[in-house]
């Protein structure tokens, strides 16, 4: 296991900037998760830990050395593509063996490696097999059986379960997770599905072009999000935004929308107001943070657009003047376009930000302070 460090790394493609002055360590033991949108560096930050990319500026750490001069074989690294990039004429066995027949390993330990790794991944079966034989799952579990065979310092991993349908990608995460676990490897991961990175990732790193933009646990992430691009990217569905001012009246602090007002918790109110922020602000807030107002005539008055149905809850797109935005509920509701709803913000649950900088106003520390009072 190792340590890996991302030290003020820089990599252009000719005039494009793939990754920008990076800043980010994976700990020792660590499952870190690099997410974002196509083409915003993630992989590219991954390749150049394999050392299949050499930075145009900047170090990358390897427990206590730098390996910028390191060729790949060297690094002690083991990568998981997303092809499986398996050798069609070898068996199971042949290509889960071949990098440590190229490494010398003796052929008894090849053959104990090999073997209980097969064990663990579920394919002691399959070890005859050439990979034309097997499903699409049971070739990720081979390229998988590949890399941890080596027993590498660091596992790197390219978006591995994008090939596989949602239910074997749902039972495969598990198994990762399950294995990590287990093994106790260096993993750095990347995807760009919001949803494997929040339930995979010891912490997570967010990346917009090229630039890391937050890296924390994936709860802090989802509750104190940085900015509007985080806000946006983590959660399913996305954050609702609305361009609005703060108001205050009658001692308490509320968000001018127009065409509504939406009311801050009184403490939280009180701790931004201490800050002096301006009046234009962005609010966000989630689907899940939205409700059905406890009484008629207090919440605000929405029409109903679409409704999605999906059995335990039921998305509702709706609108209010010139907003529109969406809701999730709970179950399954008796709810059709055309109806007109009552619906309340959880005053607790706001985001705010800086329609300028689009940096969040309302952090960890300031909400800590809300509650404390």
């Amino acid at each position: 296991m190792a340590r890996v460090v991302w030290d003020q790394v820089t990599k252009k493609f000719g005039q494009v900037i793939a990754v920008d002055n990076l800043t980010l360590a994976a700990e020792d033991g660590e499952f870190l998760v690099l997410v974002g949108p196509s083409g915003c560096g993630k992989t590219t930050a991954l390749r150049l830990v394999a050392g299949l990319e050499e930075p145009t500026a900047g170090l990358i750490w390897i427990g206590d050395r730098v390996v910028n001069d390191l060729p790949p074989r060297d690094r002690d690294v083991a990568m998981v593509f997303q092809s499986y990039a398996l050798y069609p004429h070898m068996s199971v066995y042949d290509n889960m063996a071949f990098g440590l027949k190229l490494r010398g390993v003796p052929k008894a330990e090849i053959d104990r490696r090999v073997k209980q790794v097969a064990e663990i991944l579920g394919i002691a079966d399959l070890l005859d097999r050439k990979p034309r034989q097997l499903s699409g799952g049971q070739r990720q579990r081979v390229a998988l059986g590949r890399a941890i065979v080596r027993e590498p310092k660091v596992f790197l991993m390219d978006e591995p379960l994008s090939n596989l349908d949602a239910k074997l990608r749902v039972q495969t995460r598990a198994e990762l997770k399950k294995l990590h676990q287990a093994l106790k490897t260096t993993t750095i991961y990347v995807t760009h599905d919001q949803v494997e990175a929040m339930t995979m990732g010891t912490r997570i790193a967010v990346m917009n072009r090229g630039v890391l933009q937050q890296v924390d646990t994936p709860q802090n992430v989802y509750e104190h999000p940085a900015n509007i691009f985080v806000a946006g990217f983590i959660g399913s569905p996305a954050m609702n935004f609305f361009k609005g001012r703060l108001l205050s009246r009658d001692s308490k602090l509320y968000v001018d929308l127009a065409d509504f007002e939406v009311e801050l918790a009184d403490r939280l109110g009180k701790a931004l107001l201490g800050r002096g922020v301006g009046p234009e602000v962005v609010l966000g807030v989630r689907p899940e943070h939205i409700r059905l107002a406890g009484r008629a005539g207090a919440g605000i008055r929405c029409r109903v657009e679409v409704v999605e149905p999906l059995g335990s809850e039921t998305l509702v797109h709706v609108t209010s003047g010139r907003h529109t935005w969406t809701v999730w509920l709970p179950g399954m509701l008796n709810v059709e376009a055309g109806m007109i709803l009552e619906l309340e913000f959880d005053p607790e649950k706001l985001h705010l930000f800086d329609p300028k900088t689009e940096q969040a106003l309302i952090g960890p520390e300031l909400r800590a302070l809300a509650r404390t009072g």
